[in-house]
């Protein structure tokens, strides 16, 4: 499973799982159910905050593009993450285009980069803009975009227990141009629960 993330201690995680657990008034004594439940919560964290590992940071392959006025568009890329104010899920799809310089990333490298930052305790505006700052350095395009469209369960379970849809867009280079416009306007699809 490669290195846990900086600071990660399964048994004080399990600790202070347990002390959560008491402290809601819970007692694994009486509901048997519970008494696993701080090693998996354990395990669990380990897993999805892998993206805060070392060893975690993807290595996207890049090629030579072959010229051309292409718009390169990966679209319909679930992803997942904990909201950091809260520890509760968000979660959606994402789209991303960019407008290739002299390299363009293998076909699964804006999937990856999205899971890798997505793994860690996160707000859906920093994702988007790290997914876009690593596709700058890792490609320098003429332009890029990426739009991530999330619902988010602390929206939905607490506070305003509402429904809704949260998207963000980073937009630079030629791609803020009007005459990119229209694939500005393509959504990620299907929607964040799809």
């Amino acid at each position: 499973m490669g290195s846990q993330p900086p600071g990660s201690n399964r048994s004080a995680v399990e600790q202070a799982v347990a002390g959560l657990i008491r402290a809601l008034g819970l007692d694994p004594a009486t509901e048997p159910e519970l008494a696993q439940t701080p090693a998996r919560v354990a395990e669990l964290y380990v897993e999805i905050f892998r993206g805060l590992a070392p060893d975690a940071m993807p290595e996207p392959a890049t090629f030579a593009h072959p010229g051309g006025d292409d718009l390169v568009v990966v679209r319909d890329l679930p992803f997942h993450s904990l909201c950091v104010h809260h520890f509760v899920p968000f979660f959606g799809r994402a789209l991303v285009a960019y407008l290739p310089g002299e390299r363009i990333i293998g076909i699964s490298g804006a999937a990856r980069l999205l899971l890798h930052y997505a793994r860690r305790p996160q707000l859906q505006e920093r994702i988007t803009r790290q997914v876009a700052d690593h596709l700058e350095r890792l490609l320098s395009p003429r332009g890029l975009a990426v739009v991530l469209q999330a619902r988010h369960l602390c929206m939905e379970m607490r506070g305003v227990r509402s429904p809704g849809v949260v998207e963000t867009r980073v937009v630079r280079g030629a791609l803020a141009d009007a005459r990119w416009a229209e694939a500005l306007r393509m959504s990620p699809g299907g929607g964040p629960g799809a």
